[in-house]
């Protein structure tokens, strides 16, 4: 029996009487289901004029229903967590162990190095020994200016951290914490001071980053620039390593107190044309070998350069878990959610996944442990470099031996130029790297197949959503790269799918039933597009020919599809509600959930297709970070912006102008006989008009708008054009 009384956190379940109505609903759900399959097989060779169409609308309910069974998995034992830090507290500080900090860049123009070294700031001013932590910064664009940033970041420290102890400051980002705190009662003149020296740094970075690059005076100040004298572009350049802050670097290594300052080290890999760098995955690998020769921290944090430490007390969360006496031998790492400190209340891009975080991830908890989601993340080092996990293992000392390289005592530029090897492109050849060792390659999400290896080596993780959240980022403040994104990650979970690691082969046996079901919900987004996109636009069509799709309101076997409508909207609603979402932002969620099956997942099942006949390649996109200032201010109104000419904003307009037009074409059957056109096609009625009803902001954008948000002439014409050619030839065809 767990010792409750040592333990460092607890776990609970819902409610019982929450869980008996939930699993009522499904078994009500799933005998829907098989009544509505069931309609099908009967009466699909009663239809010989349609049978093709009836064989695509069952086989569009049979994956919707298989898709609907996998997503209870993580609805069958949702799990939340509780840390007792007051009792970690109690312990030797020597016990604790080192921590080693990973932020990641890739692109100063979409990711403002202003942002960077806020991110990198506030996970320097965590709530931790200083000496046991170390930052690196990984600068994928080799970036001179995030360089020259994080040089004025590392000054700065020096009193910001200081600060953060003395007046405990929980937000320790400077550009949240000045934009949301007010100046603490007995410290108005620290926090001036502290603010003005904030704004002095702010503008140095904002002048060099207008300027677009540093001036000859500001290299001539800094020798470190010297290390760019071999750069020639992103991708082909020497590695590029420094210490600014650390034992054996050549800065002060104190702040204004005299007390010990967190290690900070600057690292951009080696780039060269002719020599694949696997992405953010190639990074992190880079950063782990590194840091090993280095501080050598018995856990790794990963966070990306736009998530910012929210909370100071997000390391001691995580070591509850790692550190605990019965459990946390099991634990190979601790997922955060991903937050963002920009979405409005009715959340319009649905950025903040709400089902996805607040359930979801909890019923994954309860399966084995969540996806590595790439960011927000704590990992015992030694699971990232291949470890398996075994039963008889022993960590009663694993926290004590402390770090093996803590900063070896030697000049900082012997350390720098003995290591630069280690991220060079050329080091991982012929090695485990990217295989059995560090992050997986070979997929745009590395960070999903690195967890689920980790997950199938035996180990378990676990899904920490505290109150305070411990993370916040940007989100998209447009339609267009909030479909950008999300066509990257299907794109990647359905390559999962298609490879080696498909948790179905890979997971098969070594993790659970339930877990397999629980990925295969993320790894299908892509193929959930055809079905999606079948229902969107066959029913309506048959509108305008008076075919009936669905059984007529008479008869018993509507029932199941009225239950379904009914049931399933009504279910999804009280869950984003309980989870503390909006009516509004519930509708929002569910227009864009519309938007992504229909737009992001079909552009990902062709690409995807593509790349494995060898007709395209895949491609990692970086969503910009940068918001346009009108964009921005419609967003904060939740105005949806369709400035962005793509195809997949066009796809969206099409399929929206086709429905319209159907519903139109239907007024005149429904002014002739209402009520018998009603009896024979009230499903169709329903889908079509909800199908009009959500995509009310996007005509708005085509017909009203004059701003800048709304559709472009050119998407607008080719749209039209696409569906009135398409309702043209079923009339005439039919």
């Amino acid at each position: 029996m767990r010792n409750e009384g040592n333990a460092l956190f607890e776990s609970r379940g819902v409610s019982r009487g929450l869980l008996i109505c939930s699993r009522a609903f499904a078994a009500s759900t799933l005998l829907a289901i098989v009544s509505i399959w069931l309609y099908r097989c009967v009466h699909l060779f009663a239809h010989n004029n349609h049978a093709l169409v009836w064989i695509g609308m069952f086989a569009a309910e049979v994956w919707f229903g298989l898709y609907w069974m996998l997503t209870q998995a993580s609805r069958w034992n949702i799990i939340y967590r509780r840390t007792f830090k007051d009792k970690l507290s109690y312990r030797d500080e020597k016990e604790l162990p080192g921590v080693d900090i990973f932020v990641c860049t890739a692109d100063p123009t979409i990711e403002p190095p202003i942002m960077v070294i806020n991110t990198v700031l506030s996970v320097m001013a965590y709530d931790y020994p200083s000496e046991k932590l170390s930052v690196y910064l990984s600068d994928d664009g080799g970036s001179d200016i995030t360089f020259y940033a994080l040089t004025l970041a590392s000054a700065f420290a020096k009193h910001w951290i200081p600060y953060c102890k003395k007046y405990k400051v929980e937000s320790p980002c400077p550009a949240a914490y000045f934009n949301t705190s007010a100046p603490p009662e007995e410290g108005s003149e620290d926090w001036a001071s502290i603010k003005d020296l904030y704004e002095e740094m702010k503008n140095q970075i904002q002048s060099v980053t207008e300027l677009g690059g540093i001036s000859k005076e500001l290299r001539l100040e800094y020798n470190e620039f010297t290390q760019w004298e071999s750069f020639s572009s992103a991708r082909d350049h020497d590695t590029i390593l420094h210490i600014l802050i650390g034992v054996s670097s050549d800065k002060e290594v104190k702040d204004i107190d005299g007390c010990t300052l967190p290690n900070l080290i600057y690292l951009a890999r080696e780039k060269r044309p002719q020599h694949h760098h696997n992405y953010k995955a190639g990074a992190m690998n880079s950063l782990i070998r590194v840091s090993e020769k280095m501080s050598n921290g018995l856990i790794i944090l990963n966070v990306d350069c736009d998530m910012y430490s929210n909370s100071s007390q997000s390391v001691k969360d995580a070591l509850c878990f790692f550190m605990d006496k019965e459990k946390g031998n099991e634990i190979a790492y601790v997922q955060f959610p991903q937050n963002y400190e920009n979405v409005t209340k009715n959340d319009i891009y649905a950025s903040y996944m709400r089902t996805i975080s607040e359930v979801d991830f909890h019923g994954m908890d309860g399966l084995g442990g969540p996806l590595y989601i790439g960011t927000g993340c704590f990992h015992r080092r030694d699971t990232l470099c291949g470890r398996v996990f075994s039963k008889n293992q022993t960590t009663s000392n694993y926290w004590n031996r402390g770090n093996e390289h803590r900063f070896l005592e030697e000049a900082s530029f012997d350390l720098q130029e003995r290591l630069k090897n280690l991220a060079s492109c050329t080091f991982e050849k012929d090695t485990q790297w990217g295989n059995e060792v560090g992050l997986k390659y070979g997929c745009p999400v590395e960070d999903v197949i690195t967890g689920l290896s980790i997950q199938c080596s035996g180990w378990k993780s676990v899904y920490y959503n505290p109150e305070r959240k411990a993370f916040l980022g940007v989100a998209p403040t447009s339609l267009y790269p909030t479909l950008v994104q999300h066509k990257r990650w299907s794109e990647g979970d359905l390559q999962i799918l298609l490879s080696k690691y498909s948790p179905a082969s890979y997971g098969f046996g070594r993790i659970s039933p339930g877990h397999i079901m629980g990925y295969c919900v993320y790894l299908l987004w892509a193929p959930s597009s055809l079905p999606t996109l079948y229902y969107c636009i066959i029913p309506s069509l048959h509108l305008l020919s008076g075919n009936h799709l669905f059984p007529q309101i008479s008869s018993p076997w509507f029932i199941p599809f009225a239950y379904i409508i009914f049931s399933a909207y009504a279910y999804s609603l009280a869950e984003f509600l309980w989870t503390g979402g909006t009516f509004l932002g519930w509708w929002n969620d569910q227009r864009i959930w519309l938007y992504k099956r229909t737009s992001s997942y079909f552009f990902a099942l062709v690409d995807t297709i593509g790349s494995l006949v060898k007709f395209s390649s895949t491609t990692f996109t970086i969503t910009s970070k940068v918001a346009d200032q009108g964009a921005y201010q419609r967003y904060k109104q939740d105005i949806m912006d369709f400035e962005t000419p793509s195809p997949l904003i066009t796809i969206l307009v099409t399929v929206a102008m086709l429905n319209l037009f159907c519903l139109a074409g239907l007024v005149k059957q429904l002014l002739v006989d209402f009520s018998r056109t009603f009896e024979t096609m009230a499903v169709q009625i329903i889908l079509c008009s909800f199908l009009v009803l959500i995509n009310l902001p996007l005509y708005e954008a085509l017909l009203l708008r004059k701003d800048k948000g709304k559709l472009p002439s050119f998407v607008t014409v080719i749209s039209v054009s696409l569906a009135l050619l398409a309702c043209t030839c079923f009339t005439f065809l039919n």
